[in-house]
């Protein structure tokens, strides 16, 4: 007679009882929550093959990722590149409406995107203090990647402020590192609490690094959706230049007092209206702006922030091995 053998024969009863307390706090935030996560469909442009291949007509093929409600009047949001180049935008609800949707606007340096589907009397879910988290605690992933049923994994925060490249090269900082693995089709799709609060939104996966998950944080999320919804965009600014980074000798540091060992070397200046870059010169090394020490492209991009578009600034530069206060004004990126 064959034996048949399971965890739960052998496990302590402590333990199955923390088992079962775990399971039904899962069960219940999906249940709490599932309603307002949404399956996202688009047809984008087909990548066309270059030289003789080339297809004269450009088609279309489909995309999807997921996203979730956060008004009761039908705002969405999801990833950018869920909906990037989408000729056409559809949301699937949780009882099997397919409405169509309207990009409100987009962020590509951020990853996130609001729709608006005309749809109203909506269960939003609410945004957490993502400043309050903890290492350790409870995240679960939930997305709609086929429209018919709700993906779900969960695992914990670990770690907190982590970085992740965008796709147009800048960095998106306050990035949460969770072990919750992110499913095919669940990107945009939100990260949650065990209250059943968005703590992220679901980005990006590194399958290389053993199904490490990344979320934009819920502080980020929404204060990006929130300039999308008032103002269609985010603003940022621009100096006009092209710069790379390099590495100060120990002489230039001592001599300048300076606190990082890199720079940003300027290799082009175009003069732009209304960005007034006059006092830049090819060779100078950007070290510091408004008083803030800049030892990289990255650092400079964190400065450049909405607050200082068509203001004068001050920069710091070395020229020929000294450094030198100039004045600046940036431009806003449209």
């Amino acid at each position: 007679m064959e034996n048949s053998y399971s965890f739960i024969d052998y496990a302590p009863p402590r333990d199955v009882e923390l088992l079962d307390s775990y399971s039904r706090t899962i069960a219940g935030v999906v249940g709490q929550v599932a309603e307002a996560v949404v399956h996202i469909q688009v047809m984008k442009p087909a990548e066309q093959p270059r030289g003789r291949e080339r297809q004269r007509q450009q088609g279309l093929v489909p995309a999807s990722g997921s996203g979730f409600i956060i008004s009761t009047d039908g705002f969405v949001v999801t990833n950018n590149h869920v909906i990037e180049g989408a000729r056409e935008i559809r949301v699937s609800l949780a009882d099997g409406r397919m409405v169509s949707a309207e990009l409100k606007g987009a962020d590509a340096s951020t990853d996130i995107a609001v729709l608006k589907i005309d749809v109203f009397g909506l269960r939003p879910l609410s945004f957490a203090d993502s400043e309050t988290l903890q290492p350790g605690q409870i995240a679960i992933a939930i997305g709609n990647p086929l429209g018919l049923q709700h993906t779900v994994t969960a695992g914990v925060v670990s770690a907190l402020g982590r970085t992740l490249r965008a796709s147009n090269g800048r960095l998106i900082d306050d990035i949460i590192q969770t072990d919750a693995s992110l499913n095919p089709g669940n990107s945009g799709g939100p990260l949650v609490n065990s209250l059943g609060q968005v703590i992220g939104v679901n980005t990006a996966t590194i399958a290389s690094a053993q199904g490490l998950c990344f979320a934009v944080s819920s502080n980020l999320a929404a204060f990006v959706a929130g300039k999308l919804i008032m103002e269609g965009r985010v603003k940022r600014a621009y100096l006009g230049i092209a710069g790379q980074l390099v590495n100060l000798t120990d002489r230039m540091i001592a001599a300048n007092r300076l606190d990082k060992q890199t720079g940003v070397y300027v290799y082009e200046v175009v003069p732009d209206q209304p960005v007034y870059n006059n006092e830049i010169r090819v060779g100078d090394i950007i070290v510091a702006f408004n008083d803030h020490a800049v030892g990289t492209v990255d650092e400079l991009h964190k400065q450049l922030h909405a607050d200082v578009i068509n203001r004068p600034c001050q920069m710091e530069v070395l020229r020929a091995g000294r450094k030198i206060a100039i004045e600046v004004k940036p431009g806003e990126i449209h």
